[in-house]
């Protein structure tokens, strides 16, 4: 017949140690029931019994006693499991990253600013790079990066096509022809403030807003011209001449 299983003999110090547990109590109930399971083991208690006194299985019983036999009193600790492995190394977390703050339209995407939804569907379909990620987990990854979705207020570039081209002919006419002499005309003032936008960037303090003025004397046109050769500008400056109201139907 099997021996029933006991604790070894405590030592003074882990006596002391489990009724200092069980009469003050502890912050971890595991901690609590597993003194609580010793000391009675230590009594002379059988294995139902001490199942019985503390609610547990006897099999949790015996494992708790055998652990506390091999390691002493570090079984009061639950040694809880690490859980899943991480499916994102590093530099999947990185390139994650570098996608949510590049502007979708710069690597192929039909729109303007990443949602959720969208960034996780993309980075699923990204070729020969397939990453794995749910929404939630996507909003704590960037969380923990701190980067955040922000609506701010910015200048726009041109939406011309051409517009490098046509700034390589003014620098090489600068270059190449300082006798020539640009005329151009301006009309203003305008009403030129920053447009809206947004996107997934890093947090930081706001830009603030240029401020409007109230413009009093209407609009005015600037017809002027620019010498290259001699650097020098001169213009004249015209009142804005208002159309009469039209009224429709006429």
């Amino acid at each position: 017949m099997a021996e029933p299983v006991r604790v070894r003999r405590l030592t003074d110090q882990e006596g002391q140690k489990l009724q200092q547990i069980v009469r003050r109590g502890s912050t971890s109930s595991v901690r609590y029931r597993r003194a609580m399971m010793l000391l009675a083991s230590a009594g002379g208690n059988r294995v139902p019994v001490i199942a019985q006194l503390v609610q547990a299985d006897e099999d949790t019983v015996r494992d708790v006693i055998h652990r506390f036999n091999e390691i002493g009193l570090a079984c009061l600790d639950p040694q809880w499991a690490g859980g899943r492995p991480r499916l994102l190394s590093d530099d999947d977390e990185g390139f994650v990253i570098q996608t949510a703050t590049t502007r979708p339209t710069k690597i192929g995407q039909p729109f303007t600013r990443w949602s959720l939804r969208e960034l996780v569907a993309y980075l699923r379909k990204v070729p020969g790079r397939v990453i794995r990620i749910g929404r939630e987990a996507l909003r704590g990854l960037l969380a923990r990066r701190g980067i955040s979705f922000q609506r701010t207020k910015t200048w726009k570039e041109s939406p011309d096509p051409d517009r490098e081209a046509k700034l390589d002919r003014i620098e090489e006419a600068l270059d190449r022809f300082p006798d020539r002499v640009f005329a151009f005309d301006e009309f203003g003032p305008l009403g030129i403030r920053p447009t809206a936008g947004s996107g997934w960037v890093t947090q930081k303090r706001p830009d603030r807003l240029p401020a409007t003025y109230h413009r009093t004397h209407g609009v005015r046109y600037f017809h002027g011209c620019y010498s290259v050769g001699d650097d020098t500008l001169w213009g004249a400056s015209t009142a804005a001449e208002r159309a009469p109201p039209t009224r429709w139907p006429p």
